[in-house]
């Protein structure tokens, strides 16, 4: 961004960073300059390793041991010294290792021993050959083919080095990690605190589900999806319900969502009709980045700052709405948690199967279903793509991504998709 600019001096003068435009931003400039704006969690705590799962590393972690920390059999088989092959092929069993019971014997000369996946190496073996390829009667091995030195032994070390770093801060802790962490021989981890989202929907016409609905409301599915995408990334939700369009109780909600969370979420009201306030109350008691992204779905979407908070003000509709929170709101939240910047979200080149309706300008998310056809990868849309056509992202596995100076795609042409298992 060059000079440092504050969000205070962008809401105020949006002259003063070339090519800034709060009403027209291309999607990637504006997740720079939210990046340049969120401060990560500093609060850490330290909790027990099987509660950690979903959580983001606070520490870079430091091995305290050697994995293995002994020469180890790669598999079931049996254990001699190479040089024993240069006189024969046949060796005497002299004993049997097993995982967890290391012997002290000394082999020399024509000697093997049997030897279990995991057993330790005793002194005097440097080599474990498969029991498969060996012919193994009355208490002696002839071996069908000659290993190579070395071969199906696990070297102490060979994972992990005793003091390397294992795992980086910033890590998002899976199912794998907690296994790795467990093999150092931890029980308890240090990690960020969970840092608070709060949410909610706007708009008169909105219905909670549960509730009877009259003929010009909606139900608020956008309550669901939101929550369930904040749940999907482990923050702790509060839920501020449903908000009517009235600027007073608009302010008052943002005022005391402010108090409580690190990031607040809103879907509706950041529009142009008559009755989206969010607009003139976000004016009034906080500063804001922009208001419009030059995407579709999503175009009306805003970031800033209420207090100390993040605000993200997104569409109402409903598939605007996701496409805003997967698209731009994640990665802010996850920067927000501690977790380190992994680049954008991969695309991958297929081949789409119909043509596609576009004009240049605006970054499109268009719903796809990736598929396979004669062993070969391709993609075409979920079906209608009006943002509040909802049953199409259902349908969907991945978005389509065609990029603002494009037009039209041609069936055949090969297009842009991230998978929605992107999206944690």
């Amino acid at each position: 961004m060059g000079k440092k600019i504050t969000l205070k001096d962008l809401s105020s003068e949006p002259g003063c960073l070339a090519e800034y435009d709060p009403n027209a931003m291309q999607i990637d400039s504006a997740k720079e300059l939210i990046n340049s704006f969120i401060e990560p969690i500093k609060k850490t705590e330290s909790i027990n390793l099987i509660d950690s799962l979903n959580r983001v590393l606070a520490v870079d972690l430091v091995s305290p041991i050697n994995v293995p920390n002994y020469d180890n059999s790669a598999m079931d088989g049996f254990g001699f010294n190479i040089s024993s092959l240069k006189k024969t092929k046949t060796l005497k069993v002299k004993d049997t290792v097993l995982a967890g019971k290391p012997i002290k014997s000394n082999f020399k000369g024509c000697d093997a021993i049997q030897i279990m996946t995991g057993g330790k190496i005793p002194k005097g073996i440097d080599t474990v050959i498969p029991i498969e390829l060996v012919k193994y009667v009355d208490n002696e091995i002839t071996l069908t083919e000659i290993p190579k030195v070395g071969a199906n032994i696990r070297k102490t070390g060979e994972d992990i080095r005793k003091k390397d770093v294992v795992l980086n801060k910033g890590t998002f802790l899976n199912p794998a990690e907690l296994g790795l962490i467990a093999s150092l021989g931890f029980s308890k981890i240090k990690v960020f605190k969970k840092i608070k989202v709060g949410f909610f929907s706007t708009g008169d016409e909105i219905v909670k589900a549960g509730e009877e609905i009259k003929s010009g409301q909606v139900y608020d599915s956008n309550h669901f999806t939101i929550h369930s995408m904040l749940k999907k990334l482990n923050v702790e939700c509060i839920d501020l319900g449903v908000i009517p369009d009235n600027k007073i109780i608009i302010k008052n909600t943002l005022l005391n969502a402010a108090k409580q969370a690190d990031v607040i979420v809103t879907s509706g009201g950041v529009s142009v009709g008559q009755a989206d306030y969010m607009k003139e109350v976000l004016k009034d008691i906080g500063q804001v980045l922009f208001w419009k992204l030059s995407i579709k779905p999503g175009r009306p979407i805003a970031f800033g700052k209420i207090k100390k908070s993040n605000f993200f003000g997104l569409p109402g509709n409903p598939v605007s709405a996701m496409v805003t929170f997967y698209q731009i709101v994640q990665n802010a939240i996850k920067i927000c948690m501690g977790l380190k910047n992994d680049g954008p979200i991969p695309l991958l080149k297929v081949e789409c199967v119909e043509s596609i309706f576009k004009k240049p300008g605006r970054t499109e998310f268009q719903r796809g279903v990736l598929f396979q056809s004669n062993g070969l990868w391709k993609v075409k849309t979920s079906g209608q793509q009006g943002s509040g056509i909802l049953s199409s992202m259902s349908k969907a596995n991945c978005f389509i991504v065609i990029s603002a100076d494009k037009g039209a795609i041609k069936a055949g042409e090969i297009v842009d998709i991230q998978l929605m298992d992107s999206f944690i």
